[in-house]
């Protein structure tokens, strides 16, 4: 059973935009797409580390501000012709809130 953790309310999340969770696993960017969807991603582009909650969502994904990689927030992998991948957490919308599992709080890896 997922243990989850509320981290705010999703209209603290700009549409389209995102929002940087510091946890011990690392900075999280929670994203918020058009259709209030809701997608946990490590906030580091795979290509030079750029900060993904900087860049621009479109649709399921983000391009990222420094290189223009573009990153689907479904599975955290690299668009086109670039290659590399971000790991992706469980995230959802629970009356108006947003929750993430409490899992990656507890992780000992870096992000």
């Amino acid at each position: 059973m997922t243990d989850w953790i509320d981290i705010g309310a999703l209209a603290e999340i700009p549409v389209r935009g995102a929002r940087v969770v510091k946890t011990r696993a690392g900075c999280v960017a929670v994203f918020r797409t058009a259709e209030d969807e809701v997608f946990a991603l490590d906030d580091r582009c795979p290509h030079k580390g750029g900060p993904l909650s900087d860049g621009i969502v479109h649709g399921a994904s983000v391009t990222c501000p420094l290189h223009n990689w573009v990153i689907a927030l479904t599975d955290g992998k690299a668009q086109g012709a670039d290659e590399g991948m971000v790991a992706t957490y469980p995230a959802r919308v629970e009356g108006g809130r947003v929750l993430i599992d409490a899992a990656l709080l507890r992780a000992d890896r870096a992000a």
